[in-house]
């Protein structure tokens, strides 16, 4: 049975430095999946292994289905064992000495579940996963992605009700990974477990997640669904780490709303902003090249049309990357299609459509250096 989980004010400060986690709080309904994305040294793995109990917090409160398990002001802490979570790691750490079959019922024998209980369950999830044909072989004769799946199965088949899982795809070739991230939504979602998955792959957490969290430092920027963190980033690092690489300077001329009218380069554009931007302030105003509509397709839209010049291109095959001299500065903007459409040297009607426009204190890139 899934089961809720609630993270407040979550903190984990080591001997030295700044705290690894810093203040984390968010809700997992029973039963959805949130992925916890951010660089290395971000604090995502050790947010998840203080929901774990593997580090004792420094600070805040753990509730899973409603129970405490992680309290350090009250002296509560439950261990990992008798938290009842399933949890898949980076490395497979199967073990080789098992079949397949005996590695995945290993947390049932333990458990003392009945014999012909355990064929029942371990055949269900081996079925689930897809290994079903493997029951017996060894599972050192396993591909990765396979050893893998024995590792998932396994943390499903005693019915935990929250499932952690901690970059698991991150030591398989990449036609694998493609592969098993595909499948690992279904599988989760077909058992209704409660997840939460770390990962530094921002396609991954696309695919996998209901919610995205966007981590930085130890802290949680934003957590939102995937349209809304790539749509509506919280601030500066959201957008460019999720691949806003456009980044122009200007001042903003006056406010209506959520938008703005900012000067950049002389040219006058229109772009959301926080609330807390004002009139005169300077900004760096965020792009994302697939968002910028060059030639025909620039022809709509009243605000944020202007020419620019073609100074660079690369032809990748499916698509090509023009790097536009514009706005005071270069712009890049990729185009499906297996052609090249504008030359070196010509002008092109670009158009920067103003909900994708998103501006930002300009002190915030100075935090990111």
């Amino acid at each position: 049975m899934s089961a809720s989980l609630d993270v407040r004010d979550l903190r984990k400060q080591f001997a030295i430095g700044r705290p690894a986690v810093d203040g984390v709080s968010f809700h997992v309904p029973a039963g959805e999946i949130v992925v916890l994305l951010g660089p290395s040294g971000c604090g995502k793995t050790t947010t998840l292994r203080c929901i774990a109990g593997l580090e004792h917090p420094t600070a805040g409160r753990v509730s899973i289905g409603g129970r405490v398990v992680s309290a350090p002001a009250e002296g509560v802490h439950v261990p990992p064992r008798s938290r009842n979570i399933g949890m898949v790691f980076q490395s497979y750490a199967v073990w080789p000495h098992m079949t397949v079959k005996q590695n995945v019922a290993y947390p049932l024998r333990h458990r003392r579940v009945p014999r012909a209980e355990i064929e029942r369950k371990t055949a269900e999830v081996l079925e689930l996963v897809g290994l079903a044909q493997y029951t017996d072989r060894s599972v050192v004769s396993l591909s990765g992605g396979q050893m893998q799946r024995v590792a998932l199965a396994r943390s499903l088949v005693y019915q935990p009700q929250l499932l952690l899982l901690d970059e698991p795809l991150s030591n398989l070739d990449a036609q694998l990974r493609l592969r098993l991230r595909d499948d690992l939504r279904r599988i989760i979602k077909q058992t209704g477990v409660t997840a939460v998955y770390v990962t530094h792959d921002q396609a991954e957490a696309v695919v996998l997640g209901d919610r995205i969290g966007v981590m930085r430092d130890g802290k949680l920027l934003q957590m939102s669904s995937a349209d809304e963190i790539y749509n509506r980033p919280a601030d500066l690092f959201v957008a460019k780490f999720t691949g806003a690489s456009n980044l122009l300077a200007g001042r903003v001329l006056a406010r209506n709303g959520e938008f703005g009218i900012v000067d950049a380069g002389g040219q006058r554009l229109t772009a959301l902003m926080p609330a807390t931007v004002e009139a005169g302030e300077g900004v760096k105003i965020a792009v994302r090249p697939e968002n910028i509509r060059i030639g025909n397709d620039a022809t709509t839209g009243a605000d944020n049309r202007f020419t620019a010049r073609v100074a660079a291109l690369r032809y990748q095959g499916t698509q090509t990357v023009y790097e536009l001299a514009a706005l005071g500065g270069r712009l890049e903007a990729l185009e499906l299609g297996t052609r090249a459409r504008h030359a070196i040297g010509s002008d092109v009607d670009v158009l920067l459509p103003p909900a994708l426009c998103w501006a930002y204190p300009a002190r915030e890139e100075a935090a990111l250096d």
